[in-house]
């Protein structure tokens, strides 16, 4: 396995682009720092959105996870490009010339893919634990280690959407088109569920019941919005009468759900490098 993820990570040494939007990425993450220093005027009252208990523990690791999982285009963007320069520069037709099996070609991707995932994660809870440390006013290790577990959706996410983009990679073969049928395949997902939430299961929770089925749909149900979890939310909720009843957990089956996608999309690029005449 280390001599697969070598080969991979020796083609990403020599792409400048790809070293840029890793970069990029890694760098907007840090900067969920700067939210920190916000301020927001209402009426008589100022204050820092720090204040408002974002980087409180344990919401800190809610609440960067789930903004730190909305970057990951970027690095879809690399795993993309990843694929398609390995059709455009035949290094694929190479490397299998040179004695590596698809499967071993396959498995190479997939690693660099939990590579990535896992490298986000760290950099995640660095970042989380130093902001935390830093502005939360509950320090003490019980609670500063509670609410992991939505890093470890982060991770599951992650691995799950990175497959995909490789599976997306493989289909199409042009990374412009990849990203394209991935937006495209977004707002069919948006479609199906609206139709059936609107028209064929009207007032009734069936539409979502298969909706979390859905590849994309099922990787954003890991890590739900964080932002009504927070106390000014919840009591600016309650003085007009009204009382937000949200599930924000992370479940066995939604973690199962997007394990299996992944497996599935790891499974269907092998499959079709196995059929292509390469």
């Amino acid at each position: 396995m280390l001599r697969l993820l070598t080969i991979e990570f020796h083609k990403l040494r020599y792409s400048k682009s790809a070293k840029v939007l890793i970069t990029t990425y890694f760098v907007l993450i840090t900067f969920i720092s700067l939210i920190a220093s916000i301020e927001f005027n209402i009426g008589e009252f100022r204050g820092r959105v720090a204040d408002m208990g974002i980087f409180n523990f344990p919401f800190i690791w809610h609440f960067n996870s789930y903004v730190a999982a909305t970057l990951k285009l970027f690095l879809a963007i690399v795993i993309v490009s990843m694929m398609s320069n390995e059709y455009s520069n035949r290094t694929l037709k190479q490397n299998l010339i040179d004695g590596l099996s698809k499967k071993e070609f396959v498995l190479s991707k997939f690693l660099t893919v939990l590579s990535f995932a896992f490298l986000s994660t760290i950099f995640l809870f660095i970042v989380s634990m130093i902001l935390g440390l830093s502005f939360s006013d509950y320090t003490e290790i019980s609670i500063i280690f509670s609410d992991m577990e939505y890093l470890f959706a982060y991770f599951i996410k992650l691995v799950g959407f990175f497959a995909f983009c490789m599976f997306l990679g493989v289909l199409v073969k042009r990374s412009a088109f990849a990203l394209g049928f991935l937006f495209i395949w977004w707002i069919m997902e948006s479609i199906a569920r609206g139709v059936m939430e609107f028209k064929l299961f009207r007032g009734t929770n069936i539409a979502e019941n298969i909706a979390q089925f859905f590849p994309l749909e099922s990787m954003s149900l890991l890590v739900k919005e964080p932002f009504t979890r927070l106390g000014a939310i919840q009591a600016a909720a309650a003085q007009m009468g009204s009382e937000i009843t949200k599930d924000y957990g992370i479940h066995w089956y939604q973690l199962l759900i997007v394990m299996v996608w992944t497996f599935l999309f790891v499974y269907f690029s092998f499959l079709l490098l196995k059929k292509r005449d390469l």
